[in-house]
């Protein structure tokens, strides 16, 4: 049966007896199967090397098409439930469901269901029943997929409090390259909302003619206007989630642009800007990402209570300006000055002797003074940037809704020497941290030491690549990508005792057992001429320090087409809610270089069993 199929399908396209690569491309597309160009490519070449011409007969085709479609693997698993080696009936393929995929209720529906979606030849899907081609449609296809089907849409209550969720985070999301030189882009805006970013980061600046620009100040990146930014965002927001998107302002501009910023942010976005409380304006606990859908939030410092503010909407603020004194201890990184500077002092001493002189005392903490334009302060509601003093100062005078933002550097001290407090602060208040300004390239932190104490906004430059982008995209594929991702009771709970280095009781110890089976059409290295490459595997499972490790597979020499490994990793993970899994294929070039070939990563507990 399947061979008359397959040539009803194909013996068209060989009128005229022969075909060129080409045509072979779209013809294997009509059968719709995956097919990689280079893969193809290479196959079709060896094919008509012999013969020295450029095209093939339908015989050659054939046998193309089960080089690069009939993968032994599926074979052996196919005869393993088919006792004729032709057809399953629709029996067969419910024990398959039971015993390889780990199916328990529904199965009979089930395995109608991937017959009616999967199996190509009418006349057997009449019967019930699949053929090698059909199963090998339904191994190529999504259900097959490692990541849970009902995590690929929101499944997590999400009526907790803002805080009480990881949120997708951004760091100056107007750069699109480095720090220093590099252009601004509205691009990197529209990028990451439409990756599910729900935090964004402007930094705003005095432009001239009275239009605030957006930049990293100080240095030679381009600018762009912030009424441009604002459009975007209107535009972009709510395309991959309807959960609400917080715009976190770095705001260097004078009383009179910060009017003009209220403005524009009031007449673009509309209805979507949140300018009041949902319910009661006394606030003790922070709304949920249901109640506030659709809305957009602004993060930024304001004068005195909400409650004022909302009295104050009615009334025209015009020109009106407020102070806030901040406690300013001048050795601490400030959000503002975590810029490098670009050229550097002259400071020809430095390198001449490597003892450190002793530190300086600390200076006193000395009161900043800031000005802010009412109109652009009332619209901050639930999101109030607080300068962060110690966990200490925030337990006893801190609103649950200020937020608090610190470095990478100093966040990385609370883990290692407070962790316990760091843990009770991020269970009541949204904390971001953001990359220390000396990452003048651009380059990432590893997000997942500030996850593992319950920071909800770890901010990354999205536009660079590498595994910590990776670590951030698996996180967020949770939840159906809506950019919140609710936290593991131990770090919403306010009494918790958990720290990620002394899990305790709050570790459920899980055993994972990953088979590697194969790979097929891995895309070949940049470094081989031939589409050969020599491919190894790496399970990475990132999380609490204990449960870091990484295993890695033996190298299958010169195959990208279809490396088989058939090799079996364990792992026992003491915190299976803060766990990603990562895997890394890689070609060896040398004993000591690989070259990275592609890389999934998704959270350890929506990996699918079978």
């Amino acid at each position: 049966i399947s061979h008359t199929w397959f040539l009803s399908i194909i013996q068209n396209e060989f009128r005229t007896g022969k075909i060129d690569l080409d045509s072979t491309m779209k013809l294997l597309e009509t059968l719709q199967i995956p097919f990689d160009f280079a893969h193809v490519k290479h196959v079709f070449k060896k094919t008509v090397d012999k013969r020295k011409t450029h095209t093939i007969n339908i015989e050659d085709f054939r046998a193309i098409y089960r080089a690069i479609v009939h993968r032994v693997e599926f074979q052996e698993l196919f005869r393993a439930y088919s006792p004729n080696n032709k057809i399953l009936a629709d029996t067969e393929l419910v024990e398959f469901l039971r015993k390889e995929q780990y199916e328990t209720e529904g199965c009979e529906t089930m395995a109608l269901e991937i017959i009616l979606k999967h199996e190509p030849i009418e006349e057997v899907k009449k019967r019930r029943q699949m053929s090698f081609e059909g199963f090998i449609r339904y191994m190529n296809s999504e259900d097959c997929l490692i990541f849970k089907s009902d995590h690929r849409t929101v499944y997590q209550d999400m009526n907790y409090p803002l805080c009480d969720y990881f949120i997708s985070s951004s760091h100056n999301t107007y750069l699109v390259s480095d720090q220093l030189i590099g252009p601004s882009d509205l691009w990197g805006y529209t990028s990451a909302l439409l990756k599910g970013c729900r935090c964004l980061e402007i930094d705003c600046w005095d432009g001239s003619n009275n239009e605030p620009v957006v930049y990293h100040g100080h240095t030679l990146t381009s600018k762009i206007l912030f009424h441009s930014v604002i459009q975007v965002i209107d535009k972009y927001a709510f395309v991959a989630s309807d959960y609400p998107v917080v715009l976190s302002l770095e705001n260097h501009c004078s009383p009179k642009q910060q009017e003009v910023m209220a403005e524009y942010l009031e007449n673009i976005l509309g209805d979507k800007l949140l300018t009041s409380t949902i319910g009661d304006t006394d606030v003790t606990q922070l709304p949920s990402p249901e109640a506030l859908k659709f809305k957009i939030l602004v993060k930024n410092k304001k004068v005195g209570t909400i409650e004022e503010g909302m009295l104050r909407r009615n009334l025209d603020s015009h020109g009106e300006t407020g102070e806030i004194s901040d406690l300013e201890n001048m050795s601490d990184e400030d959000e503002s000055d975590e810029r490098p500077l670009l050229f550097p002092r002259n400071d020809s001493s430095k390198r001449k002797s490597e003892q450190k002189p002793p530190a300086p005392p600390r200076k006193k903490a000395k009161m900043k003074k800031t000005k802010i334009a009412l109109a652009l302060s009332d619209l901050v509601i639930y999101t109030k940037s607080e300068k962060f003093v110690s966990f200490e100062h925030s337990l006893a005078n801190q609103k649950c809704y200020e937020n608090n933002s610190i470095g990478e550097t100093q966040a990385r001290k609370f883990v290692k020497h407070s962790a316990n407090e760091f843990v009770s602060h991020t269970s009541r208040f949204i904390t971001r941290i953001y990359p220390k300004g000396t990452r003048a390239t651009s380059s990432n932190y590893n997000p997942q030491e500030f996850w593992n104490v319950g920071c909800q906004m770890v901010a990354l430059n999205f536009q660079t690549p590498g595994v910590q982008m990776e670590l951030q995209n698996g996180k967020f594929l949770d939840n159906g990508g809506c950019g919140y991702v609710l936290k593991p009771e131990f770090l919403r709970k306010h009494d918790s005792t958990f720290t990620p280095q002394n899990v305790g009781r709050y570790s459920k110890p899980m055993s994972l057992s990953i088979r590697l089976i194969s790979g097929h059409q891995l895309p070949p290295s940049n470094l081989s001429k031939t589409n050969k490459a020599d491919p190894l595997v790496h399970i990475e499972i990132y999380g609490v320090p204990e449960d870091q490790t990484k295993k890695k597979s033996s190298v299958i020499k010169s195959n990208a087409l279809s490396p088989r490994w058939d090799e079996t990793f364990s792992f026992t993970v003491q915190v299976p809610e803060l766990a990603l899994i990562r895997f890394c294929v890689e070609d060896e070039i040398s004993l000591v270089a690989n070259d990275f070939l592609g890389q999934y990563t998704l959270p350890l507990l929506s990996l699918s069993k079978g």
